[in-house]
């Protein structure tokens, strides 16, 4: 049978037949024409099969993720660009990077922006996120084409879906997650999260990361290249899925991993997910989105409780949600003492500012039920029973 008869008729767009016009839409943004090492092509090319024969997009979600592919393909021209031009870039070091990770909706983000706070701390911005370069001065960011762009996006999805303020919600000058960085080799969670494309995820799941996470030290290094003196702080919870190509690449990583019962999570994660995937798909399959990510979580769990037996636990800091909820700047000054870094009454003064100007629920409450997603609490506890047991993790109550 040939290809095209296994397509959708439905579609209006082959993603594999605009390989070509999508890297030169890309090349014509920038002026520029080397993306570097090739070895992103084969995420690239995994990605739009998928997208062509498994993805159901609605037309604004296809339109939406032809723009995010040429996006990510500029992002490479430009990055290269200035590494070719500035050599020096990379030859700039990374020493002991903190990276907080543990699954979603456990406390990474309030801990992730309250050390921002922290003036020794360098952490990738939402607006150069977006679109890596070297970090302007602070008073010029508001001038900037590219950072006023990232405040548009925000401001643009909060229109659209007004219920991610109180899911999670990053303005363009705050700290953000470093999956941007990963996704310019095709190498994410975030594209299997937002369509339904198996092959792709089977795909993912046994890549090699070890080349992604170098393209993610060396954009650090561009990010970070007006102040490379200080500390990088980085957060992503699925980073705890690929903790051997970490350690390859940041070995004298220090790790924060938060823990909270799953029962609570997982509705969480599955409702920002359902919002996410809104923008893509006319409709969401909720019992799809429970079902993959009770299995996503939990393997990689698992996995990570046996990977982790291979470093130095000394690396490793371990801190429960309900530490966090019942005082974070405790919770901080636990991190900062375990890895032996620099606590002053002047930086606790900083985060304690923070925590009274952010409240939990500032921008709503966030609510969801397993249910809506055909879950249960106790399947859910059943599936992470050894990850609950090993961290010694209680179930929660309902607020």
């Amino acid at each position: 049978m040939k290809r095209e008869a296994l397509l959708d008729s439905s579609k209006r767009f082959s993603f594999v037949a605009a390989t070509d016009s999508l890297h030169e839409a890309a090349r014509q943004a920038v002026g520029y024409a080397d993306f570097g090492a090739p070895v992103y092509l084969s995420g690239f090319r995994v990605l739009v099969d998928a997208y062509d024969r498994e993805a159901r997009f609605s037309q604004a979600g296809e339109e939406a993720v032809r723009h995010l592919l040429i996006h990510l393909l500029a992002n490479r021209l430009r990055a290269q660009r200035m590494w070719t031009e500035n050599p020096a870039i990379l030859r700039t070091e990374i020493r002991r990077p903190l990276f907080i990770l543990g699954t979603v909706r456990s406390g990474t983000t309030v801990l992730h922006q309250l050390l921002s706070q922290d003036p020794a701390n360098q952490v990738v911005e939402n607006w150069l996120a977006l679109r890596p370069r070297p970090r302007p001065p602070r008073e010029l960011w508001e001038d900037d084409p590219d950072f006023q762009q990232a405040v548009r996006a925000g401001e643009a999805m909060a229109r659209r879906d007004p219920a991610l303020k109180a899911i999670h919600f990053v303005t363009a000058d705050a700290a953000d997650e470093c999956f941007h960085l990963l996704q310019q080799n095709f190498t994410d969670h975030f594209f299997d999260q937002t369509a339904h494309v198996p092959s792709y995820s089977a795909w993912f799941d046994r890549t090699d990361m070890v080349p992604s996470y170098e393209r993610h030290r060396d954009l650090l290094k561009l990010i970070g290249w007006t102040s490379p003196e200080r500390r990088w702080l980085l957060k992503y919870p699925s980073h705890l899925a690929h903790l051997r190509a970490l350690f390859a690449v940041y070995p004298d990583a220090c790790i924060v991993h938060t823990h909270r019962d799953p029962c609570k999570v997982i509705p969480s994660i599955c409702s920002l997910l359902a919002h996410v995937r809104a923008f893509y798909e006319d409709h969401v399959d909720l019992a799809a989105v429970g079902r993959q990510n009770v299995d996503y979580w939990s393997t990689r769990l698992e996995a990570y409780l046996k990977t982790r037996r291979a470093y130095n636990p000394a690396q490793f800091f371990d801190l429960h949600f309900g530490e966090i909820l019942s005082d974070p700047v405790g919770a901080a000054k636990r991190v900062y003492a375990y890895f032996h870094l620099e606590w002053t009454d002047d930086l606790d003064q900083r985060l304690r500012r923070w925590q009274a100007d952010n409240p939990r629920d500032k921008h709503g409450e966030h609510v969801y039920r397993a249910e809506d997603f055909g879950l249960t609490d106790d399947a859910i506890a059943a599936r992470f029973g050894r990850y609950m047991t090993h961290f010694n993790i209680e179930r929660e109550r309902s607020r």
